[in-house]
């Protein structure tokens, strides 16, 4: 049966992808460690994979990728978001598939691969079924039904719980207003792994070197100096994803979103160029300001 071969380097994908017939389907899946979405279609693609068998020449070929290890491979594909899957013929891409639906993965493989041996059904992990249990009568007997709780009383043994779980306000409303006043630090904020200078992931280069392509004078956070930040920040925007981008204190979102704004939008950044006067200050610059927002 065939299986997903984790890639490493470049070295490794051109040996990989040059050994391949031009008839031969290949399978490329960029993933990230962070993204939960990924484990799920990582479990998916390595069943579907399993339900074809190992030929040779080979016919099919499914290689994953760390999207940020290998960044420049991710940009020469256009992967801005994660799990995304492309699927390729004789160097010319045939389909993408973005997001975690199974169904649409596996659809789009029999199509251009033809069916594995099971049907294709049998390439998707089966479906969870759940079965309502039977309501049990209880009073507070033990046996495993649910205990009815509602005669109960404290007692001076149990222990004091309120003032630990009081104390967790105090500290998350102080990491609200915290952050609150860094995505304001500048017009424009970008909230990223490393710097403008040293990106850490390939999405947040891309999204850097397209501000820089439009001219925006811009802040930043490195998000990986700060835990608390960035842990809380995932919370306080409801986005659990980096980098992300602030303009005028509200949050645009990460870089696949950006792009979207961008192609409606051509202009989107004209009032935050550095030529305009406007926009945030120079990047090492905003990092002391966001920094001193802080404190």
């Amino acid at each position: 049966m065939s299986t997903v071969t984790e890639i490493t380097t470049e070295v490794d994908f051109n040996h990989q992808t040059s050994h391949l017939p031009p008839t031969a389907l290949l399978v490329l899946y960029f993933h990230t460690p962070w993204a939960a979405p990924c484990a799920q279609m990582s479990t998916v693609l390595s069943t579907l994979a399993s339900s074809y068998p190992v030929q040779n020449p080979p016919t099919i070929s499914f290689l994953s990728l760390n999207a940020e290890d290998l960044p420049d491979i991710s940009e020469s594909y256009d992967v801005t978001a994660v799990p995304f899957l492309v699927l390729i013929r004789d160097s010319k891409t045939l389909e993408t598939v973005s997001g975690s639906d199974a169904s649409k993965v596996r659809d789009a493989v029999e199509r251009n691969a033809g069916k594995s041996g099971n049907t294709g059904k049998a390439g998707l992990p089966p479906a969870l079924e759940a079965t309502p249990r039977k309501e049990e009568q209880s009073n507070g007997t033990s046996g495993g039904a649910t205990k009815d709780l509602s005669g109960y009383a404290p007692t001076s043994s149990d222990p004091t719980t309120a003032p630990e779980m009081s104390s967790e306000a105090p500290a998350k409303e102080e990491l609200h207003e915290r952050l609150s006043q860094l995505v304001k630090a500048a017009p424009v904020m970008l909230f990223m792994k490393g710097t403008p200078s040293g990106p850490q992931c390939g999405f947040s280069r891309q999204l850097v070197s397209l501000l820089r392509q439009k001219e925006v004078k811009y802040g930043f956070f490195n998000i990986l100096a700060d835990d608390e930040v960035r842990q809380g920040l995932k919370e306080f925007a409801d986005w659990p994803t980096f980098p992300q981008l602030w303009v005028g204190g509200e949050l645009v979102g990460g870089l696949d979103i950006v792009k979207e704004e961008l192609n409606n939008d051509p202009d989107f950044f004209h009032d935050y160029a550095a030529t305009k006067g406007k926009g945030g200050p120079t990047a090492p610059e905003a990092q002391n300001q966001a920094a001193a927002a802080s404190a």
